[in-house]
């Protein structure tokens, strides 16, 4: 598989990555053993990037993690973490906390539940609007020295936050949601990250499974999944998307791929400094993403996509209204 070096001081990693997350519960119930073999077919295929967060499931996709990767060589893959958010018995979220007493003690604890004394990224979940960003990143440089941390990423932050960020120490990723009807990076944030050497890690390139040529307007009402609470999987909106969807179908038609191939593969197209996060839980949605890689598309399919896909597309935000308000992501750069 190729290889993608994330910005200018972060690691080289498959070109496309493997996010961990709706194995544990976040999309509904998930079958362990076929978790971790699709995370064994994904490092058999050449995908070395695993992301995760210490608080998806509450430590259950780090300790999935652990006992999937018991059996390979640590320096062979990249262990991408989030960490920060705070969550309450029930499962609610409860706000973050990025200081760096408490980050010493998130990172401890996800270095226990994965079973290694490294973790090559790591990275708030999002913006703790208590804590100077300066502040995070200067706890975390000390980390980085200690050893214990490889890479500093950022996730869902917006201009001005990358930059004061940076200034304090390399940030070697973003990650963030970019997919064909997400494109807000695309107002400033993207063209900052390329300023700064910084890489991206997209997630969110199915837009949840939206746009991947298997969602329904029956799909997800058989299990608890969260997606269903979100805009553009409710209502009017979801009418609307999935129309986009069946937009995508006719494209990738003429493609000769799948729409999740088309889907990924665009994201791929927008920059060598961008690694696409595939979420596949199983290992027939894993070898289909991976068909993204042999998908080649033509000046010619990106002017359709373009024009079937234009900016601000979609029908509903991205998240709740309440989670819409403390993404840093959405401001505008001030400088």
């Amino acid at each position: 598989m190729e290889q993608r070096t994330l910005g200018s001081t972060g690691p080289t990693v498959s070109s496309l990555g493997l996010g961990c997350m709706a194995m544990s519960d976040a999309y509904g119930p998930s079958d362990r053993g076929e978790s971790i073999a699709t995370i064994h077919a994904a490092f058999d295929a050449g995908i070395t990037l695993l992301d995760t967060g210490d608080f998806y499931a509450m430590g259950h996709n780090e300790m999935l993690l652990r006992e999937a990767l018991k059996d390979v060589a640590r320096d062979k893959v990249q262990i991408s973490v989030k960490f920060g958010a705070l969550r309450g018995p029930a499962g609610e979220f409860a706000g973050m906390d990025t200081r760096p007493a408490a980050t010493r003690n998130f990172l401890a604890y996800s270095l226990q539940r994965l079973g290694t004394d490294y973790i090559d990224i790591y990275r708030p979940a999002r913006l703790d609007p208590s804590v100077p960003i300066e502040e995070t990143i200067g706890g975390l440089a000390d980390l980085v020295k200690a050893g214990y941390i490889r890479n500093i990423g950022l996730s869902e932050v917006g201009s001005d936050t990358i930059r004061r960020a940076h200034a304090v120490h390399p940030i070697a990723d973003l990650q963030i949601e970019y997919s064909l009807i997400e494109r807000g990076i695309e107002r400033d944030i993207l063209k900052t990250c390329r300023e700064l050497g910084i890489g991206i890690t997209a997630y969110g390139v199915l837009a949840r499974g939206l746009i991947s040529g298997h969602w329904t307007k029956d799909s997800g009402k058989a299990g608890r999944d969260y997606r269903l609470m979100t805009p553009r999987f409710q209502g009017a909106n979801l009418d609307a998307n999935l129309a986009l969807a069946d937009s995508l179908r006719t494209i990738a038609t003429e493609i000769g791929a799948t729409p999740a191939q088309v889907a990924i593969a665009w994201v791929a197209a927008q920059g060598k400094e961008i690694v696409p996060l595939v979420g596949a839980r199983t290992r027939i949605r894993l070898t289909e993403a991976l068909g993204a890689t042999r998908v080649t598309l033509t000046q010619a399919h990106l002017a359709a996509l373009a024009k079937a896909f234009p900016p601000n597309v979609a029908a509903g935000t991205r998240y709740a209204a309440e989670q819409m308000a403390h993404l840093d992501s959405e401001k505008p750069a001030t400088a």
